[in-house]
C-alpha cells in the first residue's frame, strides 16, 4: 500500500517529535473523515526500558496518544489548520484487547463521527496483524 504521508510530512502537520511522535506514515486519509497510520514500535523506544524489564509492553495509553495523533493530522489536514494542537478533551469505551510488543506494527484507524464548532468526536481502533489492540472514541479540540 503506498505511503500518502511520510514522517517528514507528517512533522509539518503535527507538532510532536521524537520520542513522542507516535505517527511514522499514512497509508490513506479522505476528506471526509477517514485516515490510517502505522506506528512501527521499535525495542528502542524509551518505554521499554521501565514498562517492564524483561517483558516490554508499549503502553496502552501510548497506543491512545498514537491514535489521537492520528486522528490529529485528519483534523489539521481536512480543516486547515497545520501545525495547530488538537488536545484531548475526553475518551468514552477505551478498551484494550491484545498486548502490543517491540517489533509489532501497530495500524492505527480514526473516523470521524461529528464535528461540533472546534471540537470533534472520533472513533479510533489500533490494531496489530488484523487483531484489535485498542479503541475508543475520542473527543479532540482546541
Amino acid at each position: 500500500m503506498p505511503t500518502v504521508l511520510d514522517a517528514k510530512q507528517i512533522q509539518t502537520i503535527l507538532p510532536h517529535r521524537h520520542p513522542f511522535l507516535m505517527v511514522d506514515r499514512v497509508l490513506e486519509m479522505d476528506d471526509v473523515g477517514h485516515v490510517v497510520a502505522e506506528k512501527f514500535v521499535s525495542a528502542n523506544e524509551p518505554c521499554f526500558t521501565g514498562h517492564f524489564p524483561g517483558e516490554p509492553i508499549f503502553p496502552g495509553v501510548l497506543q491512545l496518544e498514537a491514535l489521537a495523533q492520528t486522528a490529529g493530522i485528519l483534523v489539521n489536514r481536512v480543516y486547515g489548520a497545520p501545525g495547530e494542537v488538537a488536545y484531548y478533551l475526553g475518551l468514552d469505551g477505551v478498551r484494550f484487547r491484545r498486548l502490543v510488543r517491540p517489533g509489532d506494527i501497530l495500524r492505527l484507524e480514526a473516523n470521524l463521527i461529528k464535528r461540533r464548532g472546534s471540537m470533534v468526536k472520533m472513533k479510533g481502533v489500533a490494531t496489530v496483524d488484523g487483531a484489535v489492540s485498542c479503541e475508543a472514541e475520542m473527543l479532540l479540540g482546541k
